[in-house]
C-alpha cells in the first residue's frame, strides 16, 4: 500500500514529472488501484451563484472586474433557484453539488443565504460544496455548522509564480483560509491550475504544496488553462497535452486517497485526452454544460464516454477498498498465466 507522504522535496516532484511517459503512467494506475475502483469517478456539478465583478486580479479570470470580458454581472442567486439547479443536477446523476461565488471573501450579510443554500442542498441527499474567496475562522465554522461537506479554495499555481498570476491576494491568504476550513471540520478541495506559462519546476511545487499539506485536501481539481478574451492570458501558447496527463498523474501518485478532479478546460480534451487522464488516476469530473462562466462538455457527452471505457459515476456512500482488493485478486487467479507487472521505480 502506498505510504502517505507529506514531506516531498520539489526535486523528487521533478522526477516524477520527468519520467518515461510509460513508467509514470504506471506508476500512478497502481496507486490508483490500491485506493479507489479504477472505473468509478465522481460526478460533481457547479453552479456561479454570483457572477462577476470579482475585485481580485487573477490573470486568468473572466470575472475579474479588473479585464473587460463582456460577462454580465449578477447578483447572488435567490435561494429557490439555486435548489431548483440542484436538483436538476441530482436528476442527471451529479452526486455533489458546488456552488461559486465571484467574492474576495463573502460579507456577513451574505451568510444567512448562504447558510440556506448548503441546507437545501443537503436536504436533497447531495453532498455541499462552496467556493467563496477568502473565509475567516468565524465563517468557516457557520458554513460547517449548516452543514458543508467541502470547501474550495484553489492555490492556483506554486509560490515562486504566483506574484506573476495575482496581486491582490497573498499566498498567504490562501493558506490561511484552508487552514480555517480544516479548523472548523470540513473537508478540503484545493488545487491549481496548469497551462499560464509556469514552469514544470513550478508545477512540481504547486503539487508539493499541497501533497505537504498537515493533511491532503480530499479532493484536487486539476484546471487547464481556459483563454478568455479580455483576460492578459487570452494569448499564452497551449501546453502541451502529456504534461497536464503528467500533472494528473503525479497528483495522483503523491496524493493517493484524495479525488483527483478534471476541472476547468474539459471542453478542449478530445476523448482520448480525458481517458488517459481517467487512466493516470483521475476520478472526479464536473459534469454539465457550464462551469461557472466557462464551457463544460455537456451531460450527454460525458454519459457516451464513461460508457464507452467502461466507467459508471461513483455513488456517495464511498469506496470498500477491501472489497475491490479481493475482485482483483481473483481476476488474477482466474488468469492462465500469472501477471507480472514491470518495476518502474
Amino acid at each position: 500500500m502506498s505510504a502517505i507522504r507529506n514531506d516531498w522535496t520539489i526535486e523528487e516532484v521533478q522526477n516524477l514529472l520527468q519520467l518515461p511517459f510509460n513508467d509514470l503512467m504506471f506508476k500512478a494506475q497502481s496507486v490508483h488501484r490500491e485506493h479507489f475502483n479504477p472505473n468509478e469517478v465522481q460526478v460533481s456539478t457547479l453552479l456561479s451563484i454570483k457572477t462577476g465583478a470579482c475585485p481580485e486580479d487573477c490573470k486568468y479570470c473572466p470575472q475579474s472586474a479588473h479585464y473587460h470580458t463582456g460577462l454580465d454581472r449578477e447578483r447572488l442567486m435567490a435561494v429557490e433557484s439555486v435548489l431548483q439547479e440542484a436538483q436538476a443536477a441530482k436528476d442527471k446523476g451529479a452526486s455533489r453539488f458546488c456552488m461559486g461565488a465571484a467574492w474576495r471573501n463573502p460579507k456577513d450579510r451574505d451568510m444567512p443565504y448562504i447558510m440556506e443554500m448548503i441546507k437545501g442542498v443537503k436536504e436533497l441527499g447531495l453532498e455541499s460544496c462552496m467556493t467563496l474567496g477568502m473565509l475567516s475562522a468565524e465563517q468557516a465554522k457557520l458554513l460547517q455548522q449548516a452543514g458543508l461537506d467541502y470547501y474550495n479554495h484553489n492555490l492556483d499555481t506554486s509560490p515562486e509564480f504566483y506574484g506573476d498570476i495575482i496581486t491582490t491576494r497573498t499566498y498567504q491568504d490562501r493558506i490561511d483560509t484552508l487552514t480555517n476550513v480544516r479548523d472548523a471540520g470540513m473537508k478540503v478541495c484545493a488545487g491549481g491550475i496548469v497551462g499560464m506559462g509556469e514552469s514544470v519546476k513550478d508545477r512540481a511545487s504547486l503539487l508539493v504544496q499541497l501533497a505537504n499539506l498537515p493533511k491532503h485536501p480530499e479532493s484536487v481539481p486539476i484546471n487547464m488553462l481556459v483563454k478568455v478574451e479580455g483576460t492578459p492570458f487570452a494569448k499564452l501558447e497551449d501546453l502541451d497535452n502529456f504534461e497536464f496527463v503528467r500533472t494528473v498523474a503525479v497528483a495522483r501518485i503523491l496524493m493517493p486517497q484524495s479525488h483527483v478532479r478534471l476541472s476547468a478546460g474539459r471542453e478542449d480534451m478530445n476523448d482520448e485526452m480525458q481517458a488517459l487522464c481517467f487512466l493516470a488516476g483521475a476520478n472526479s469530473i464536473f459534469y454539465g454544460e457550464k462551469l461557472l462562466t466557462t464551457a463544460n462538455p455537456e451531460a450527454d457527452a460525458d454519459l457516451r464516454l464513461f460508457e464507452r471505457l467502461g466507467i459508471t459515476p461513483e455513488q456517495t456512500d464511498g469506496y470498500d477498498d477491501e472489497v475491490h482488493t479481493a475482485v482483483i485478486e481473483d481476476a488474477i487467479a482466474e488468469q492462465e498465466q500469472p501477471v507480472r507487472f514491470y518495476d518502474a521505480s
